[in-house]
Protein backbone atom coordinates (compact mmCIF):
# COMPACT_ATOMS: atom_id res chain seq x y z
CA UNK A 1 0.00 0.00 0.00
CA UNK A 2 3.08 2.31 0.82
CA UNK A 3 4.61 1.81 -2.58
CA UNK A 4 1.54 2.26 -4.17
CA UNK A 5 0.96 5.53 -2.21
CA UNK A 6 4.23 6.68 -3.04
CA UNK A 7 3.55 6.14 -6.75
CA UNK A 8 0.46 7.96 -6.91
CA UNK A 9 2.30 10.95 -4.98
CA UNK A 10 4.98 10.95 -7.86
CA UNK A 11 3.00 10.67 -10.44
CA UNK A 12 0.70 13.25 -9.36
CA UNK A 13 4.24 15.75 -8.99
CA UNK A 14 5.29 14.69 -12.41
CA UNK A 15 2.07 15.67 -13.98
CA UNK A 16 2.62 18.98 -12.23
CA UNK A 17 5.49 19.19 -13.47
CA UNK A 18 4.09 18.99 -16.85
CA UNK A 19 1.65 21.52 -16.21
CA UNK A 20 4.44 23.90 -14.89
CA UNK A 21 6.38 23.81 -17.61
CA UNK A 22 2.93 24.93 -20.02
CA UNK A 23 2.44 27.54 -17.23
CA UNK A 24 5.77 28.95 -17.35
CA UNK A 25 4.42 30.01 -20.87
CA UNK A 26 1.18 30.90 -20.10
CA UNK A 27 0.51 34.94 -20.34
CA UNK A 28 -0.56 37.09 -18.02
CA UNK A 29 -3.90 38.00 -20.09
CA UNK A 30 -4.67 33.88 -19.83
CA UNK A 31 -3.36 33.41 -16.52
CA UNK A 32 -5.88 36.04 -15.29
CA UNK A 33 -8.37 35.02 -17.03
CA UNK A 34 -8.52 31.20 -15.87
CA UNK A 35 -8.78 32.91 -12.14
CA UNK A 36 -11.94 35.22 -13.27
CA UNK A 37 -13.55 32.03 -14.62
CA UNK A 38 -12.46 29.96 -11.25
CA UNK A 39 -14.47 32.92 -8.55
CA UNK A 40 -17.14 32.54 -11.48
CA UNK A 41 -17.14 28.77 -11.03
CA UNK A 42 -16.88 29.13 -7.02
CA UNK A 43 -19.97 31.46 -7.35
CA UNK A 44 -21.86 29.42 -9.96
CA UNK A 45 -21.69 25.90 -8.11
CA UNK A 46 -21.48 27.80 -4.42
CA UNK A 47 -24.42 25.10 -3.42
CA UNK A 48 -22.22 22.15 -4.72
CA UNK A 49 -19.42 23.91 -1.87
CA UNK A 50 -21.53 24.02 0.91
CA UNK A 51 -22.99 20.64 0.44
CA UNK A 52 -19.95 19.00 0.70
CA UNK A 53 -18.69 21.02 3.30
CA UNK A 54 -21.66 20.02 5.25
CA UNK A 55 -20.82 16.92 5.43
CA UNK A 56 -17.16 17.44 6.79
CA UNK A 57 -18.78 19.67 9.46
CA UNK A 58 -20.95 16.91 10.61
CA UNK A 59 -18.21 14.39 10.73
CA UNK A 60 -15.96 16.66 12.46
CA UNK A 61 -18.62 17.63 15.17
CA UNK A 62 -19.12 13.55 16.08
CA UNK A 63 -15.30 13.18 15.85
CA UNK A 64 -15.29 15.60 18.55
CA UNK A 65 -13.50 18.76 16.83
CA UNK A 66 -12.68 21.76 18.61
CA UNK A 67 -15.32 24.95 17.79
CA UNK A 68 -12.04 26.51 17.00
CA UNK A 69 -11.42 24.23 14.35
CA UNK A 70 -14.94 23.72 13.90
CA UNK A 71 -14.91 27.18 12.78
CA UNK A 72 -11.94 26.67 10.83
CA UNK A 73 -13.35 23.88 8.58
CA UNK A 74 -16.77 26.18 8.19
CA UNK A 75 -17.85 27.39 4.75
CA UNK A 76 -20.68 29.72 4.51
CA UNK A 77 -21.79 32.26 1.29
CA UNK A 78 -19.57 34.87 2.44
CA UNK A 79 -16.74 32.95 2.80
CA UNK A 80 -16.93 31.43 -0.81
CA UNK A 81 -17.77 35.07 -2.22
CA UNK A 82 -14.77 35.97 -0.26
CA UNK A 83 -12.13 33.37 -1.31
CA UNK A 84 -13.94 34.41 -4.84
CA UNK A 85 -13.49 38.13 -4.84
CA UNK A 86 -9.95 37.01 -3.32
CA UNK A 87 -9.18 35.20 -6.81
CA UNK A 88 -10.21 38.10 -8.82
CA UNK A 89 -8.29 41.03 -6.62
CA UNK A 90 -5.20 38.43 -7.81
CA UNK A 91 -5.69 38.89 -10.71
CA UNK A 92 -5.65 42.19 -10.95
CA UNK A 93 -2.50 41.90 -9.41
CA UNK A 94 0.80 42.44 -11.58
CA UNK A 95 2.21 39.53 -12.76
CA UNK A 96 5.39 38.91 -10.84
CA UNK A 97 6.74 36.59 -13.52
CA UNK A 98 9.53 38.27 -15.44
CA UNK A 99 10.20 41.36 -13.23
CA UNK A 100 13.66 42.60 -13.64
CA UNK A 101 14.92 42.60 -10.04
CA UNK A 102 17.48 44.22 -10.87
CA UNK A 103 20.35 45.06 -13.97
CA UNK A 104 23.42 46.06 -15.17
CA UNK A 105 25.97 45.89 -18.30
CA UNK A 106 29.72 45.21 -17.04
CA UNK A 107 32.59 46.57 -18.82
CA UNK A 108 33.45 44.25 -21.21
CA UNK A 109 29.68 44.92 -22.24
CA UNK A 110 27.84 41.55 -21.13
CA UNK A 111 24.12 42.61 -20.55
CA UNK A 112 23.13 41.03 -16.78
CA UNK A 113 19.35 40.74 -15.80
CA UNK A 114 18.09 39.10 -12.22
CA UNK A 115 14.54 38.16 -13.34
CA UNK A 116 11.53 36.41 -11.29
CA UNK A 117 10.78 32.94 -12.41
CA UNK A 118 8.35 30.44 -11.10
CA UNK A 119 8.96 27.92 -8.16
CA UNK A 120 8.05 25.16 -10.02
CA UNK A 121 6.10 22.28 -8.21
CA UNK A 122 4.71 23.88 -4.75
CA UNK A 123 3.53 21.53 -2.56
CA UNK A 124 0.65 22.76 0.42
CA UNK A 125 0.51 20.08 3.41
CA UNK A 126 -2.55 22.11 5.78
CA UNK A 127 -5.39 21.19 7.73
CA UNK A 128 -9.06 21.89 8.11
CA UNK A 129 -8.85 25.46 6.02
CA UNK A 130 -11.02 24.22 2.89
CA UNK A 131 -10.19 28.22 2.06
CA UNK A 132 -6.48 27.46 1.83
CA UNK A 133 -7.23 25.37 -1.30
CA UNK A 134 -8.49 28.18 -3.31
CA UNK A 135 -6.05 30.47 -2.38
CA UNK A 136 -3.14 28.32 -2.52
CA UNK A 137 -4.54 27.45 -6.08
CA UNK A 138 -4.93 30.91 -7.19
CA UNK A 139 -1.59 32.06 -5.81
CA UNK A 140 -0.05 29.22 -7.91
CA UNK A 141 -1.47 29.59 -10.73
CA UNK A 142 -0.46 33.70 -11.03
CA UNK A 143 2.84 32.77 -10.01
CA UNK A 144 3.44 30.47 -12.57
CA UNK A 145 3.47 27.25 -10.46
CA UNK A 146 1.48 24.10 -10.27
CA UNK A 147 0.28 23.42 -6.90
CA UNK A 148 -0.28 19.59 -4.91
CA UNK A 149 -2.52 20.07 -2.17
CA UNK A 150 -2.62 17.81 0.47
CA UNK A 151 -5.04 19.10 3.25
CA UNK A 152 -6.40 17.11 5.97
CA UNK A 153 -9.20 14.13 6.49
CA UNK A 154 -11.57 16.60 7.73
CA UNK A 155 -11.83 18.89 5.25
CA UNK A 156 -12.18 15.82 2.37
CA UNK A 157 -15.46 16.75 0.76
CA UNK A 158 -15.16 20.42 0.55
CA UNK A 159 -11.67 20.49 -0.82
CA UNK A 160 -12.75 17.47 -3.64
CA UNK A 161 -15.45 19.52 -4.38
CA UNK A 162 -13.15 22.95 -5.13
CA UNK A 163 -10.62 21.18 -6.80
CA UNK A 164 -12.77 19.68 -9.30
CA UNK A 165 -14.15 23.00 -9.47
CA UNK A 166 -11.09 24.94 -10.02
CA UNK A 167 -9.73 22.14 -12.66
CA UNK A 168 -12.95 22.33 -14.59
CA UNK A 169 -12.54 26.21 -14.73
CA UNK A 170 -8.87 26.24 -16.04
CA UNK A 171 -9.80 23.54 -18.65
CA UNK A 172 -12.28 25.47 -20.10
CA UNK A 173 -9.49 28.27 -20.19
CA UNK A 174 -7.42 26.29 -21.64
CA UNK A 175 -4.46 25.76 -19.01
CA UNK A 176 -3.86 22.62 -18.00
CA UNK A 177 -6.05 20.69 -15.44
CA UNK A 178 -3.38 19.24 -13.51
CA UNK A 179 -1.87 23.17 -12.85
CA UNK A 180 -3.75 22.18 -9.33
CA UNK A 181 -4.42 18.74 -8.11
CA UNK A 182 -5.65 17.13 -4.88
CA UNK A 183 -3.27 14.12 -3.14
CA UNK A 184 -5.08 11.40 -1.06
CA UNK A 185 -5.66 12.65 2.42
CA UNK A 186 -6.23 9.38 4.89
CA UNK A 187 -2.94 7.91 4.73
CA UNK A 188 0.13 10.17 6.70
CA UNK A 189 2.24 8.44 4.57
CA UNK A 190 1.38 10.21 1.44
CA UNK A 191 2.33 13.67 3.34
CA UNK A 192 6.04 11.68 3.74
CA UNK A 193 6.10 11.04 -0.02
CA UNK A 194 4.85 14.33 -1.05
CA UNK A 195 8.06 16.25 1.01
CA UNK A 196 10.33 14.12 0.39
CA UNK A 197 10.27 13.74 -3.22
CA UNK A 198 13.27 16.13 -3.82
CA UNK A 199 13.31 16.21 -7.58
CA UNK A 200 9.89 16.32 -8.32
CA UNK A 201 8.72 19.09 -6.22
CA UNK A 202 10.50 22.60 -5.91
CA UNK A 203 9.05 23.71 -2.52
CA UNK A 204 6.85 22.30 0.18
CA UNK A 205 4.69 24.97 2.34
CA UNK A 206 2.90 23.71 5.74
CA UNK A 207 -0.01 25.41 7.35
CA UNK A 208 -1.76 24.53 10.36
CA UNK A 209 -0.75 23.73 14.34
CA UNK A 210 2.24 23.53 15.48
CA UNK A 211 2.65 19.28 15.52
CA UNK A 212 2.04 19.25 11.47
CA UNK A 213 4.49 22.18 10.64
CA UNK A 214 7.33 20.61 13.20
CA UNK A 215 6.72 17.51 11.20
CA UNK A 216 7.35 18.57 7.93
CA UNK A 217 9.89 21.13 8.68
CA UNK A 218 11.55 18.31 10.30
CA UNK A 219 11.45 14.98 8.06
CA UNK A 220 11.04 17.46 4.48
CA UNK A 221 14.15 17.11 2.16
CA UNK A 222 12.13 18.95 -0.25
CA UNK A 223 13.14 22.93 0.71
CA UNK A 224 10.40 24.35 2.96
CA UNK A 225 9.14 27.94 3.90
CA UNK A 226 8.24 27.45 7.42
CA UNK A 227 4.68 29.20 8.46
CA UNK A 228 4.47 29.41 12.50
CA UNK A 229 1.71 29.06 14.96
CA UNK A 230 0.19 32.23 16.58
CA UNK A 231 1.29 32.70 19.92
CA UNK A 232 0.63 36.86 19.55
CA UNK A 233 0.83 39.03 22.14
CA UNK A 234 -0.92 42.68 22.69
CA UNK A 235 0.95 45.05 24.42
CA UNK A 236 -0.57 48.10 26.35
CA UNK A 237 2.16 50.65 27.18
CA UNK A 238 1.93 53.23 29.86
CA UNK A 239 0.81 55.58 27.44
CA UNK A 240 -1.46 54.08 25.91
CA UNK A 241 -4.99 55.69 24.82
CA UNK A 242 -7.24 53.04 26.99
CA UNK A 243 -10.43 53.47 24.81
CA UNK A 244 -7.85 52.61 21.89
CA UNK A 245 -6.47 49.74 24.06
CA UNK A 246 -9.66 48.32 24.69
CA UNK A 247 -10.87 48.17 21.06
CA UNK A 248 -7.47 46.64 19.88
CA UNK A 249 -7.50 44.09 22.47
CA UNK A 250 -11.10 42.69 21.86
CA UNK A 251 -10.75 42.75 17.98
CA UNK A 252 -7.54 41.16 18.32
CA UNK A 253 -8.42 38.43 20.40
CA UNK A 254 -12.56 37.95 19.82
CA UNK A 255 -12.87 38.62 16.07
CA UNK A 256 -12.06 35.43 14.63
CA UNK A 257 -10.84 32.65 17.24
CA UNK A 258 -9.66 29.90 15.30
CA UNK A 259 -6.53 32.27 13.37
CA UNK A 260 -3.32 32.71 13.55
CA UNK A 261 -2.91 35.89 13.89
CA UNK A 262 -5.45 36.14 16.79
CA UNK A 263 -3.59 37.71 20.13
CA UNK A 264 -3.65 35.05 22.72
CA UNK A 265 -1.51 37.23 25.53
CA UNK A 266 -2.13 40.46 26.86
CA UNK A 267 0.73 43.05 28.72
CA UNK A 268 0.19 45.36 30.56
CA UNK A 269 2.42 48.51 31.94
CA UNK A 270 1.75 48.62 35.52
CA UNK A 271 1.81 52.29 35.52
CA UNK A 272 -2.24 51.94 33.76
CA UNK A 273 -2.80 48.52 35.36
CA UNK A 274 -5.27 49.78 38.64
CA UNK A 275 -7.30 51.68 35.96
CA UNK A 276 -6.92 49.34 32.85
CA UNK A 277 -6.42 45.53 34.46
CA UNK A 278 -10.14 45.95 35.61
CA UNK A 279 -11.61 47.47 32.82
CA UNK A 280 -10.07 45.14 29.98
CA UNK A 281 -11.01 42.21 32.47
CA UNK A 282 -14.49 42.70 32.43
CA UNK A 283 -14.42 43.66 28.53
CA UNK A 284 -13.04 40.37 28.01
CA UNK A 285 -15.35 38.01 29.89
CA UNK A 286 -18.66 39.72 28.48
CA UNK A 287 -17.36 38.28 25.31
CA UNK A 288 -16.92 35.06 26.74
CA UNK A 289 -13.21 35.39 27.14
CA UNK A 290 -11.51 33.02 29.54
CA UNK A 291 -8.47 35.23 31.09
CA UNK A 292 -5.78 33.19 32.58
CA UNK A 293 -3.84 35.85 34.43
CA UNK A 294 -1.14 36.68 36.74
CA UNK A 295 -1.36 37.53 40.75
CA UNK A 296 -2.60 41.11 39.54
CA UNK A 297 -5.30 39.78 37.05
CA UNK A 298 -6.49 36.97 39.30
CA UNK A 299 -7.08 39.12 42.31
CA UNK A 300 -10.45 39.27 40.58
CA UNK A 301 -11.92 35.86 41.19
CA UNK A 302 -12.94 35.84 37.71
CA UNK A 303 -9.81 34.96 36.62
CA UNK A 304 -8.04 31.70 36.63
CA UNK A 305 -4.50 31.93 37.57
CA UNK A 306 -2.14 31.60 34.39
CA UNK A 307 0.67 28.58 34.85
CA UNK A 308 3.48 28.33 32.64
CA UNK A 309 2.15 26.53 30.21
CA UNK A 310 -0.54 29.36 29.31
CA UNK A 311 2.56 31.78 28.57
CA UNK A 312 3.44 29.62 25.30
CA UNK A 313 -0.30 28.29 24.79
CA UNK A 314 -1.66 29.20 21.27
CA UNK A 315 -5.50 28.72 22.14
CA UNK A 316 -7.12 29.09 18.97
CA UNK A 317 -10.23 29.79 21.92
CA UNK A 318 -12.12 32.16 23.44
CA UNK A 319 -8.95 32.21 26.21
CA UNK A 320 -6.09 34.65 26.79
CA UNK A 321 -3.10 35.02 28.95
CA UNK A 322 -2.78 38.29 31.01
CA UNK A 323 0.46 39.59 32.81
CA UNK A 324 1.18 43.02 34.21
CA UNK A 325 4.98 44.27 32.90
CA UNK A 326 7.38 47.31 35.11
CA UNK A 327 8.28 48.10 31.66
CA UNK A 328 8.31 48.08 27.65
CA UNK A 329 11.57 46.51 28.00
CA UNK A 330 9.80 44.00 30.42
CA UNK A 331 7.21 43.43 27.70
CA UNK A 332 9.26 43.03 25.16
CA UNK A 333 11.36 40.58 26.64
CA UNK A 334 8.24 38.13 27.61
CA UNK A 335 7.45 38.16 23.99
CA UNK A 336 11.53 37.10 22.95
CA UNK A 337 10.69 34.31 25.63
CA UNK A 338 7.42 33.73 24.37
CA UNK A 339 6.54 34.48 21.34
CA UNK A 340 6.76 32.38 18.02
CA UNK A 341 7.34 35.49 15.66
CA UNK A 342 4.38 35.96 13.89
CA UNK A 343 2.61 39.23 15.34
CA UNK A 344 3.04 41.42 18.31
CA UNK A 345 1.19 44.39 18.39
CA UNK A 346 2.03 47.77 20.60
CA UNK A 347 -1.16 50.34 21.68
CA UNK A 348 0.96 53.53 22.60
CA UNK A 349 0.93 57.64 22.14
CA UNK A 350 4.74 57.59 23.16
CA UNK A 351 6.51 57.92 19.90
CA UNK A 352 10.05 56.80 21.23
CA UNK A 353 7.89 53.94 23.05
CA UNK A 354 6.48 52.59 19.66
CA UNK A 355 9.96 52.81 17.79
CA UNK A 356 11.97 51.03 20.71
CA UNK A 357 8.75 48.37 20.34
CA UNK A 358 9.08 47.89 16.10
CA UNK A 359 12.75 48.08 16.49
CA UNK A 360 13.44 45.45 19.31
CA UNK A 361 10.64 43.02 18.96
CA UNK A 362 11.66 40.06 16.57
CA UNK A 363 8.36 39.16 14.17
CA UNK A 364 7.43 38.86 11.26
CA UNK A 365 4.64 41.68 11.88
CA UNK A 366 4.32 44.33 13.94
CA UNK A 367 1.68 46.14 14.72
CA UNK A 368 1.79 50.12 16.40
CA UNK A 369 -2.05 50.81 17.45
CA UNK A 370 -3.46 48.26 14.93
CA UNK A 371 -5.37 44.91 15.61
CA UNK A 372 -3.06 41.79 15.02
CA UNK A 373 -5.66 40.79 12.84
CA UNK A 374 -4.55 42.82 9.89
CA UNK A 375 -1.58 40.61 9.69
CA UNK A 376 -3.42 38.74 6.50
CA UNK A 377 -2.38 38.89 2.69
CA UNK A 378 -5.96 40.04 1.63
CA UNK A 379 -5.25 43.12 4.14
CA UNK A 380 -1.92 43.90 3.17
CA UNK A 381 -3.47 44.01 -0.74
CA UNK A 382 -1.44 40.52 -1.63
CA UNK A 383 -5.19 39.06 -2.74
CA UNK A 384 -5.23 36.35 -0.82
CA UNK A 385 -2.06 34.38 0.93
CA UNK A 386 -0.51 30.91 0.82
CA UNK A 387 0.59 31.23 4.25
CA UNK A 388 2.39 33.55 7.01
CA UNK A 389 6.12 32.67 7.22
CA UNK A 390 7.87 33.15 10.42
CA UNK A 391 11.31 32.53 9.08
CA UNK A 392 13.66 34.80 7.95
CA UNK A 393 14.87 33.27 4.50
CA UNK A 394 13.51 34.49 1.25
CA UNK A 395 10.15 34.85 2.63
CA UNK A 396 8.66 36.56 5.90
CA UNK A 397 4.93 37.39 7.02
CA UNK A 398 2.47 37.20 4.65
CA UNK A 399 3.01 35.24 1.76
CA UNK A 400 1.62 36.32 -2.05
CA UNK A 401 2.65 36.06 -5.75
CA UNK A 402 6.45 37.34 -4.91
CA UNK A 403 7.22 34.73 -2.13
CA UNK A 404 6.59 32.01 -4.63
CA UNK A 405 8.61 32.85 -6.69
CA UNK A 406 12.67 32.36 -7.58
CA UNK A 407 15.14 34.40 -9.83
CA UNK A 408 17.39 33.67 -12.53
CA UNK A 409 20.45 35.50 -13.99
CA UNK A 410 20.07 35.95 -17.69
CA UNK A 411 23.31 37.43 -19.29
CA UNK A 412 23.69 38.30 -22.84
CA UNK A 413 26.74 38.49 -24.66
CA UNK A 414 28.23 39.05 -28.00
CA UNK A 415 30.72 36.07 -28.46
CA UNK A 416 32.13 36.90 -25.22
CA UNK A 417 35.13 34.52 -23.93
CA UNK A 418 36.59 34.56 -20.39
CA UNK A 419 40.39 34.90 -20.30
CA UNK A 420 42.31 32.58 -18.97
CA UNK A 421 44.30 34.49 -16.44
Amino acid sequence: MTDDLREQVHAAARRARVAANELVLATRDSKDAALHEMAAALRTRATEVLEANAKDLEAGKAAGLTQGLLDRLALTEARIEGVAQGLETVAGLPDPIGEVLRGSILPNGLELKQVRVPMGVVGMVYEARPNVTVDAAGLALKSGNAALLRGSSTAEHSNTALVAILRDALETTGLPADSVQLLPCHDRASVTHLITARGLVDLVIPRGGAGLINAVVQQATVPTIETGVGNVHVYVDASADLDMAQRIVLNSKTRRVSVCNAAESLLVHASIADEFVPRITDALIAQNVTVHGDDRFASDPRVQTATDEDWDTEYQSLDIAARVVGSIDEAIEHIAEHGSGHTEAIVTSDLAAARRFTTRVDAAAVMVNASTAFTDGGEFGMGAEIGISTQKLHARGPMGLSELTSSKWVVWGEGHVRSTS
